[in-house]
Order: C-alpha cells, then sequence, then structure tokens
C-alpha cells in the first residue's frame, strides 16, 4: 500500500466522470502533505512516469484537468482505458505461420516510402559546417 493509494481508491469509488478536488482535499484522502513540487504545473500533467500520484490517478482511470495553481484546484475526468498493447495480428511470411507473433497494427506501415540512393553514407553529418553557420 504506496502513500498515493488512498486516492486512488478514493477515484475508483466516484460514480461521477468528472470529480473537482482541491489540493487541500487531496491532503486530508491521502493523510500527508503534497510533496513541494506539487506547486508546479509539470507535477499534474498526466504522464505516467511523472511521479507515483500520477500512475495513481491514471490506473484508477482518471486525467487530471483545468489545473488551477493560485486556487488550488484541479479537476479529475474519467477517461476510458486504451486496449493493451501490442496487438496479437496473424502474420504469414515465408510460409511459415506466424499467428502467435505480437506486432503493433503500424510495425512496417511506412516501409517502401523511403529511398535512400547507393553510396550515400548516413552516419556523414548532412552539413559538416552546422557549427561553423550557428
Amino acid at each position: 500500500m504506496g502513500k498515493y493509494s488512498a486516492l486512488g481508491d478514493f477515484l475508483r469509488a466516484q460514480t461521477r466522470t468528472e470529480v473537482p478536488m482541491t489540493f487541500a482535499q487531496i491532503e486530508r484522502i491521502i493523510r500527508a502533505k503534497l510533496p513541494k513540487s506539487h506547486r508546479y504545473r509539470a507535477w499534474w500533467s498526466n504522464n505516467d512516469f511523472n511521479s507515483v500520484m500520477t500512475r495513481v490517478w491514471l490506473e484508477a482511470g482518471y486525467r487530471s484537468e483545468r489545473v488551477d495553481m493560485k486556487a488550488g484546484k484541479l479537476v479529475f475526468r474519467r477517461v476510458e482505458r486504451a486496449p493493451s498493447l501490442p496487438v496479437r495480428i496473424p502474420l504469414n511470411r515465408g510460409g511459415r505461420d506466424m499467428s502467435a507473433a505480437t506486432r503493433h497494427p503500424l510495425f512496417g506501415s511506412l516501409k517502401g516510402l523511403m529511398r535512400i540512393l547507393p553510396g550515400t553514407d548516413l552516419t556523414q553529418p548532412a552539413d559538416p559546417e552546422w557549427a561553423e553557420n550557428a
């Protein structure tokens, strides 16, 4: 049980699509002060790598919206979960049955759209004098 799991339990118990909250209400739910970094808008973003608390509200099926830093409030909005990836798609390459392979449907979608001329060295800078031109 993590520090912010009470917030996740609270959000999962909600029946509303939007759950407006103040930072003080969140602190009462988690029974602790929010970290000092909560004063920065980026802390309330919906990037799951941002903080442990962000993962808690995302896993509960909510996203943060309308964050008002001056008033110390925000809205959690319920979202539908995206299907997990990778998607299983049957492939048949070279006579082999690859029905058990897992690949994203966009895998290989750009194949053939880019051509590299023979003799092109992709390891060389496109503009060797770029530092002089800056």
